[in-house]
């Protein structure tokens, strides 16, 4: 009597382990799927608006440049049309100096990535 309980436990654990790793597995090709048709989705649908390091030209004016501005209390940097977000800082505008506030508040141009970056180094620590 005692020996089929055992066989009874025995088997019950069995079959129990053999449903949590069929689970696992699963749960795991699923998430692996996923994966790679999100891989794939952001290779062939990602469209670039600009390399870092390359010039910025808006067709309309032929005017290079970004212009800095404040969005919600921290420094913005737009393209030259003044309406498209190029990136977005942390850098409080309340942390700038007086003057740069001022120009920041006006929307300061700056003509080149590279003064851009030299700008940003300069006040984002």
């Amino acid at each position: 009597m005692k020996s089929r309980y055992i066989i009874g436990f025995f088997a019950a654990f069995l079959v129990l382990g053999m449903l949590l790793t069929a689970g696992y597995r699963l749960t795991y090709d699923h998430v692996m799927e996923r994966q790679e048709a999100q891989a794939r989705d952001e290779v062939s649908g990602t469209e670039s608006i600009a390399a870092e390091g390359e010039k910025v030209t808006n067709p309309e004016d032929g005017e290079e440049g970004f212009y800095l501005c404040e969005l919600q209390g921290f420094v913005a940097v737009y393209l030259s049309d003044r309406k498209t977000i190029y990136e977005f800082t942390e850098i409080p505008v309340t942390d700038l100096p007086a003057e740069v506030q001022q120009e920041v508040a006006e929307g300061k141009y700056v003509a080149t990535v590279k003064e851009l970056y030299a700008f940003l180094e300069n006040y984002s620590s």
